[in-house]
């Protein structure tokens, strides 16, 4: 787990650099989202409350869990009166917390079904997107002056061969169907080795709605949700991990392997990442302007739950495996109305404050488009506790 302290060193890097943009006296608007930060974008601090006098506690996706990491640390410096932890346990986990009314918000890349029989004022809001990319450790046939395997750090995938490989109709590295899109590459005869989320997860989720729309075949023998039953496991060459960073340490320590992690995940572990043919026929790489051609592609696929799936879009720029992740609140049922109001207060600085939408992008991660920020923000001046608006 030595590769997780790249981001945590980033998390502390960050935090620092934020507590001193936080000490000046005026905050400019937020670029990203084109809300101006004012008294009710920005939460002042009440003399009244101790420093974390207010602890406020969350956990789910392991997609977001690099920028709430940061964000979490740095909100200290903006509300001193607010301690908030986020635990990366899953978007599965998170959502039976929120249920069960364990935790004050949770996070999630799956959408909510059957919760909302349980808790029907539960709300999704959408608060970044970002890809999921297919991670690899590929070893070439090509040696070095002392003998050594050179590894493969340039690989392109098409969108049916990604979901051949995790169907096991494909099982070797120098199989035609890759070796057609990589003409130039030493692929070995080697098998591969595929690494899957073992936990319930909102990324897998991302994942499969992908791999369901790039071949009809997986879409009728698999299907899509944060968890399936995978054909390499069956094959004999899959391999289960939990959370991101369990796959992205999974596939470093395994040559001739191939994961799916968020995008922050390849880029802190410093793993590479295949590009991929998209819909359109055209070659992307996975990075904040295909993400943002991707949210484009899907503008108004948002229902009342603002729950959105955003996989496979059209556009000659856009990434096809790319998912919103979610916070997940009770808009009426929370019973501690100044945690209430001090979870409103933070998620809205998470949407409209221009140095956590810098904090974000910086980790790979897409800021909403202000259409989308406006939605979300119209939902949060809506979240009453006892009756009352929370943010009045």
């Amino acid at each position: 787990m030595s590769k997780r302290i790249s981001i945590i060193s980033s998390a502390v890097l960050m935090s620092a650099l934020l507590l001193s943009a936080c000490q000046t006296a005026t905050l400019a608007p937020t670029a990203a989202a084109e809300v101006p930060v004012t008294k009710a974008t920005v939460p002042a601090v009440e003399p009244t409350l101790a420093p974390s006098s207010v602890q406020l506690v969350a956990q789910g996706a392991t997609f977001p869990l690099p920028v709430y990491d940061v964000w979490t640390k740095s909100y200290q410096f903006v509300d001193p009166a607010v301690s908030i932890t986020y635990a990366g346990t899953g978007s599965g986990a998170g959502k039976k917390a929120i249920v069960d009314g364990t935790v004050d918000f949770a996070g999630s890349d799956s959408v909510l079904k059957d919760e909302y029989q349980k808790v029907p004022d539960l709300q999704m809001l959408p608060i970044l997107a970002g890809a999921v990319v297919p991670i690899f450790n590929l070893q070439s046939t090509e040696k070095d002056q002392d003998g050594k395997a050179i590894p493969i750090k340039e690989l392109v995938l098409d969108r049916q061969t990604l979901a051949d490989i995790y169907q096991a109709k494909i099982a070797k590295w120098n199989d035609p169907a890759i070796a057609k899109l990589n003409p130039t590459a030493k692929l070995p005869d080697t098998t591969i080795t595929v690494i899957h989320r073992a936990d319930s997860s909102g990324t897998t989720e991302i994942f499969t709605n992908s791999l369901a729309s790039f071949s009809a075949d997986w879409n009728d023998k698999v299907g899509a949700g944060s968890t399936v039953e995978w054909p390499v496991d069956k094959s004999g060459n899959g391999l289960g991990a939990k959370g991101n960073p369990g796959v992205a340490v999974s596939v470093q320590n395994t040559a001739n392997s191939i994961g799916y992690v968020e995008l922050s995940y390849a880029i802190a572990n410093n793993l590479p990442y295949a590009k991929l043919i998209n819909k359109a026929g055209k070659t992307v790489v996975a990075n904040a302007a295909s993400i943002q051609s991707d949210m484009a592609d899907f503008a108004n696929a948002f229902d009342s739950r603002l729950n959105a799936k955003i996989v496979d879009g059209n556009g000659e720029g856009s990434w096809p495996i790319t998912g919103y992740t979610y916070l997940i609140i009770r808009m009426e049922s929370m019973k501690d109305c100044t945690k209430a109001r001090k979870a409103v207060e933070f998620i809205r600085w998470g949407l409209t404050d221009e140095r956590a939408a810098k904090i974000a992008s910086d980790l790979g991660y897409a800021t909403l488009p202000k259409e989308v920020t406006d939605m979300v923000l119209s939902k949060l001046n809506a979240v009453t506790c006892n009756g009352k608006i929370v943010s009045q």
